[in-house]
């Protein structure tokens, strides 16, 4: 059973499981309310075994030849019940994002990982034909510590990692090239890197925002050319692996005509310039505590510059169903790499974009148990953010050091949670309906209070692929209404809105849809958008 922790305002924690097993280093919601969660598979055995006669055999493997525990898992939200998966090479430290059907496409790995690519549909069974499946030599190059993102027609783009200064395409049926992406030469730190898992945005224009390191690009991916350079950031200091800040794309608003559309990001936390060699040296310096917004739609955009309520390094950032910026996990001095974080973070803050400078950070309540290196933190269907993982170490140890392996889920309830007579709730569409770009439809909901309908709002969100403090992939839009908030009697009323004219505003595929009434949001409903 899931066991509530007592907190007042700010939020409130909720241990769902204290162990599923494995160590949640990378996690993906789908389109059915169940979350995929992988480590890797060099660790050594897990604490979540295959079923009986179903081991791994894998004689490339560091580790273990032959393994009869699982490295992933499927977690079903709903019914707050795991069972384990199977993997047949490593995903230590890989990268993905959901194709247009809602199928988990992943991407790349270590040893005898780096050029697989592992496919996970969403599914109701528990056997063999609902696990992932693999495709050996998939990828054009190796793919260690990169970033996917979905495109508009389709495709996923695979950028950069470990010694990988380019990016390719998959599936392979238009291009099968890799191109050269001199930017990730140019921000890579010789012995540190920290340009690895670049952040990655697709702009409203349909190019490609990538910021590594301290500074950012636009990119042309079709013709391979950039077409803008950014600004460094203000101090100059790292934000990408192994800094690892963390970044989001801020809510797109206003998007009926999408050459009017302003698009911002946001980027947080990480450690600065030589944290890595002085860790090394056992000096721990302490975490930036500075997060920086850039409108990368403006003519001349400048990064401005604030100032968070703690220092964090390795945090996770959740835009939630409002467009508020849900910001956990991390540590408070150190970097990221095996053992090399200190003074965990425990207080999520929530950070509102729409709010004047000096009142957009709100710290929230903490949570008990630290995590640290290898974290993550995804949104749920029902507006909670599961937050698992933290790993720092090579193998499983959960006795004689700092931080021990953490195999425990929780869920994270935003404030807005806490009065259930509060929330709208979607009554049509019904879950699963399939929409088109620039398509108008009616949104029914019921809503005991006074309804305030300039204080209303609809919100679509795509869930991300989260892990190493970035979550690829994440996108939310604020619908346009296209008339009045009408009221239909018994709490009950409707309005018409319009969804996003093009992919380069939301890349068909699934989003969860929200009804927010005074930043308080329903819970969602799954929609298609193609």
């Amino acid at each position: 059973m899931a066991s509530p922790t007592d907190a007042g305002g700010g939020g409130r924690w909720q241990l769902l499981q204290p162990s599923i097993g494995i160590s949640a280093m990378h996690m993906q919601l789908l389109n059915n309310d169940r979350v995929v969660i992988f480590d890797r598979t060099d660790f050594g055995k897990s604490n979540l075994s295959l079923p009986a006669g179903n081991c791994r055999r894998d004689p490339s493997e560091m580790a273990l030849k032959v393994d009869c525990t699982a490295h992933s898992a499927e977690y079903n939200v709903i019914t707050n019940t795991f069972r384990p998966l199977t993997v047949q090479t490593d995903v230590w430290c890989s990268s993905g994002s959901l194709m247009p059907d809602g199928t988990l496409l992943q991407t790349g790995g270590f040893n005898d990982g780096e050029r697989r690519v592992r496919n996970f549909k969403p599914c109701s069974g528990t056997g063999a034909s609902c696990d992932w499946k693999e495709v050996n030599m998939a990828l054009a190059a190796r793919r260690w510590y990169a970033t996917n993102h979905i495109l508009p027609d389709g495709r996923q783009i695979i950028i950069g990692g470990r010694r990988q200064f380019n990016y390719e395409f998959y599936p392979k049926n238009i291009d099968k090239n890799v191109h050269s992406l001199p930017f990730l030469v140019q921000t890579n730190d010789k012995g540190i890197e920290n340009n690895l898992y670049p952040f990655v945005f697709l702009n409203v224009d349909g190019n490609l925002f990538i910021f590594a390191n301290n500074r950012a690009i636009l990119l042309d991916y079709a013709r391979n050319q950039v077409v803008r350079t950014y600004p460094q950031i203000p101090g100059g200091d790292p934000r990408s692996y192994p800094s690892t800040g963390s970044a989001v794309l801020l809510p797109l608003k206003n998007i009926i005509n999408s050459n009017n559309v302003e698009a911002e990001v946001l980027v947080c936390g990480g450690a600065p310039k030589g944290s890595r060699a002085q860790a090394d040296k056992g000096i721990f310096l302490p975490a930036l505590n500075t997060c920086a917004r850039l409108k990368i739609t403006d003519p001349k955009p400048n990064w401005v510059v604030e100032t968070m309520p703690s220092a964090r390094v390795m945090g996770d950032m959740v835009i939630l169903p409002n467009g508020n910026v849900l910001i956990v996990n991390g540590a408070g001095s150190g970097t990221a790499a095996w053992e090399l974080g200190r003074n965990p973070v425990l207080n999520p803050v929530i950070y509102r974009p729409g709010n004047k400078i000096g009142s957009r950070f709100e710290l929230q309540n903490p949570t008990k148990i630290p995590r640290m290196y290898h974290s993550t933190a995804v949104l749920l269907r029902d507006g909670r953010v599961l937050v698992g993982g933290s790993n720092p170490h090579i193998g499983y140890r959960f006795s004689g050091v700092l931080f021990p392996t953490e195999l425990s889920l929780e869920a994270f309830s935003p404030s807005y949670l806490e009065n259930p007579n509060l929330r709208p709730t979607i009554v049509s569409p019904g879950s699963q309906t399939q929409l088109r770009h620039s398509q108008k439809f009616t949104v029914g909901f019921r809503f005991s209070g006074n309804l305030n309908p300039n204080s209303l709002s609809t919100t679509i969100v795509s869930p991300s692929f989260t892990t190493h403090s970035f979550s690829m992939n994440q996108r939310l839009l604020e619908l346009p209404k296209t008339g009045a908030v009408r009221s239909l009697g018994k709490s009950t009323y409707q309005v018409e809105i319009t969804t996003p004219s093009s992919g380069n505003l939301a890349p068909s595929g699934y989003y969860l849809l929200f009804v927010v009434h005074q930043e308080i949001p329903s819970q969602g409903i799954w929609v298609h958008i193609s």
